[in-house]
């Protein structure tokens, strides 16, 4: 399973990264920076809630 962005749609909210800040964080510049794209299998429920949360729908998942 992998997680995407769509950076032209992505406003750098970072509640992704308050919600898996294992997987997501914010660079120097404040741009989004996925730290793990490819999330194990028995994260995908967690995973599921993070992209469902993003106010700007700019996460997907990928299987």
């Amino acid at each position: 399973m992998k997680i995407k962005a769509d950076f032209d749609l992505c406003e750098s909210n970072g509640v992704c990264v308050g919600m898996a800040p294992d997987v997501f964080d914010l660079d120097d510049d404040d741009y989004l920076v996925i730290l793990e794209s490819d999330v194990p299998e028995d994260r995908r429920e967690e995973m599921r809630q993070v992209v469902g949360s993003c106010p700007k729908s700019a996460l997907s998942i990928e299987d």
